[in-house]
Formats: C-alpha cells, structure tokens, sequence
C-alpha cells in the first residue's frame, strides 16, 4: 500500500498531515481539508452576506493556508492558526470588494450600551449566523473580531485602519442591529 492511500485512510496527527501537505501528497491535503472544513466554513458565515460569499471566502482561505502551511511553527494548535488564515482572508475578501465602511457616529451611542448576552446565548448557532449575515459589513466584521475571535478594539483597529472608537461604534450599532432582529423574531 503506497503511503499517500495510508494518509487517507488513517486519522492522523496535525503534525503528520501538515508533513504530508509540505511533501505535496494530494491525500495529505485532501485530510486536511476534510478535518477543518466545517470548522473553517463557519468562520467564513460569520464574515459572508450568503452561503456562495462564504464558500468563496473558503476555497480562498484554504489556498492562503496551503502555500502559507511551511509558516506554521507548531507553536500553538494548527486549527488555531488556519482559523486566523481564514479571518485574514475573509477581511481581505471583503475590503477587496470595497464593501467595508465603517459609520463613525459615535456620540450617538452611549459609551456604557450593554447587550444582554444572555438573549444571544439561547440561540442556535445557525439561527445567530443568519442574523449576523444580514447586518451591515462594518458592523457585521468589528462583531465578530471582538465577540467572536476576541480582538480588543485596539487591535480590530490596526487591522481595519480605523480609529479604536470607530470599532466601539461598530459593535454598539451591532449588538443594538442584532437587538431590534431578534426582538421582531420574539414578537412574531
């Protein structure tokens, strides 16, 4: 049995696929890919407007991850690593199609708004991917980057090139968009 049939076929360590992937066995990284993909795809959702948005993001995600894949120093766990990838990608997706503008009307949101996080913690997980893909760009990427990946505002800043209050509007807006969403599901 030659060895890339035996990389297929076998449940193998981050560290054995990632050596497979670097020799260009094709099983390596159809492994690889089957092992994160889901994973991946839903960080893709969260960035998208629609599913074909998201599966664009992907398939672009996991290019940056196979010709990046040499970086990857094991300091920490590969899924980490191609999970920061796939954010990168996904920003980069969207500032590309010019579509991420940030709103800066700050003053009129107040400093100290707090969303119950327990309303979004009794949803699914698919049924808050929904929402999060109807808000707008700006404020649909700076929630994810805080409450998803957990960027502080300083740094979703720097990588957006905005202003940190620019980024805590963001989020304000966000969380008030995703608020007025889920309280027109609660009446109906």
């Amino acid at each position: 049995m030659n060895r890339d049939k035996q990389i297929g076929n076998l449940g193998l360590s981050d560290e054995m696929l990632v050596s497979g992937c670097l020799k260009g066995e094709s099983n390596a990284q159809k492994s690889l890919y089957e092992k994160y993909k889901v994973q991946l795809f839903r960080v893709c959702l969260r960035y998208a407007k629609d599913r074909a948005e998201a599966e664009d993001m992907l398939q672009d995600g996991f290019i940056k991850i196979f010709t990046d894949l040499h970086q990857f120093s094991f300091q920490g766990p590969l899924g980490a690593w191609m999970r920061r990838v796939v954010v990168n990608v996904a920003l980069q997706y969207i500032r590309k199609n010019k579509r991420l503008q940030m709103n800066e009307d700050i003053e009129s949101i107040a400093d100290d708004y707090q969303t119950d996080a327990s309303v979004f913690s009794k949803m699914n997980v698919k049924a808050l991917t929904k929402l999060i893909q109807k808000l707008p760009d700006g404020y649909r990427v700076v929630f994810n980057m805080y409450v998803i990946e957990g960027y502080s505002h300083k740094e979703i800043a720097e990588q957006l090139n905005i202003r940190v209050n620019t980024s805590k509007s963001q989020l304000s807006k966000a969380k008030a968009s995703l608020r007025k969403m889920l309280e027109k599901i609660m009446v109906n």
